[in-house]
């Protein structure tokens, strides 16, 4: 089974939390603190895996969740990273964010590799927050929790040269006779559902990768047949060599078979049209060809187009088209044009709102609000001093004060409530 998109959600690990704990030593009736620092959160990383030629495995498995680092111990023990979660693609895999479509990254090479969550950062001990004037703090930092994400992966074959035309013009068959694949084949439309792939490894010839691509139809550019699954493949290759039935054997024309085939290729992306192509008459051995080649030849010469007599089924003039193509190559560079504006998601911001309640209370709400909680005791004088402090560098405190807040009124965050004073 052929599979080339998949949607996902990958999540990074989270960082672990700090410790609260004080030293408790035999002879040492009052010792400091000395909680120690959580982990950070496992990345979730995406490598290239050369021996994969599928996204199958992403069709059964969704989810991806990288190990959370561990929370800090006493004595100043930090806790441990969680691992990275490694994930193995084939080659060609374009990564691209579910909500915006931008793409994330693109993995061509071996050697590529995309970090697409980042795991959070371990919270600090409450040994971080002694100070002079605060020698017990009662009170740590929560772990950062690690990024999340639905993540859609593309896989765009990685050919050199692409086999395309209409279905059922003998694509198929010549992959088989140059190469050691073996396609499917049979006498009937699409039966090539998945793109097949082999190497042209002929005397003289320096091996190159041919991938039979799924016959193109009109409409294809708006997923008509086949459609925009498997067009998408094209983008990758150098050379195309233009499969066209000569023997008119199913009632279409040569020439209007290579304009229309073309217009779909210049509709889904313009720049599919503009690569190098070669025709390959094919079904030479048919009667009545002849004179549908001498044609076609004469209308490809108007475009500088150079045209082959093959039959497939034959090998008839298979290893002069091979060995043209592999010429053409020598001097085409490979497509290093990015796909697009890489998107680098942002680290995750932690925010917060204020609003008034129906009951005149100011309400603060938000990710910033549920993570600053987490590292307050309330029960605590130098943690509330701390919690202070906080509001004030965050700019919450003189934000109240410009909504018009007045001593004694009531603030609330979350399930936590307290009087303002100035």
């Amino acid at each position: 089974m052929f599979v080339d998109v998949a949607k996902i959600y990958v999540k990074a690990g989270d960082g672990g939390h700090g410790a609260v704990s004080f030293r408790r030593e035999k002879y040492v009736p009052f010792g400091g603190p000395d909680g120690g620092d959580g982990g950070k959160g496992g990345d979730v990383i995406f490598v290239v895996d050369k021996g994969l030629r599928t996204l199958l495995d992403f069709r059964y498995k969704k989810k991806y969740i990288a190990m959370s680092g561990e929370n800090g111990g006493t004595n100043n023990k930090f806790g441990k990273d969680g691992e990275d979660l490694v994930i193995k693609v084939p080659p060609g895999t374009v990564i691209k964010d579910a909500e915006t479509n931008r793409i994330i990254a693109d993995l061509k090479d071996e050697s590529d590799v995309a970090v697409v969550a980042r795991g959070g950062r371990g919270g600090r001990g409450n040994t971080k927050f002694a100070t002079p004037t605060r020698q017990a703090p009662n009170f740590a930092e929560p772990g950062m929790p690690g990024e999340e994400r639905w993540i859609v992966l593309e896989l765009k074959l990685l050919a050199d040269v692409g086999l395309v035309g209409f279905p059922n013009v003998g694509k198929s068959t010549i992959l088989s006779m140059v190469t050691g694949a073996k396609p499917k084949i049979a006498n009937y439309h699409f039966t090539t559902l998945t793109p097949n792939l082999g190497v042209v490894d002929l005397p003289g010839v320096k091996s190159f990768v041919l991938a039979d691509i799924p016959g193109i139809i009109e409409g294809a550019h708006e997923g008509a047949g086949l459609g925009i699954d498997f067009l998408r493949h094209i983008e990758r290759t150098r050379v195309l060599i233009h499969v066209i039935d000569v023997s008119g054997i199913e009632g279409r024309d040569p020439i209007e078979d290579f304009y229309q085939i073309n217009e779909e290729l210049k509709l889904y992306n313009e720049k599919l049209s503009k690569k190098p192509q070669i025709v390959a008459a094919n079904k030479m051995d048919i009667p009545g060809a002849e004179e549908n080649f001498e044609r076609l030849k004469a209308e490809m010469d108007k475009h500088g187009i150079k045209v082959f007599k093959i039959s497939a089924a034959t090998n008839q003039g298979l290893k002069e088209l091979m060995q043209y193509v592999g010429q053409v190559l020598e001097n085409v560079p490979y497509d290093e044009e990015p796909l697009g504006e890489f998107y680098i998601p942002e680290d995750k911001k932690f925010t917060y709102i204020i609003k008034r309640a129906d009951d005149g209370a100011f309400e603060i709400t938000g990710s910033f609000v549920d993570r600053l909680l987490l590292s307050v005791n309330i029960y605590d004088s130098e943690s509330l001093k701390y919690f202070h402090k906080v509001l004030e560098r965050k700019g919450i405190i003189e934000e109240l004060k410009q909504m018009g807040i007045k001593d004694g009124d009531i603030v609330r965050m979350n399930d936590f409530e307290f009087e303002f004073v100035e």
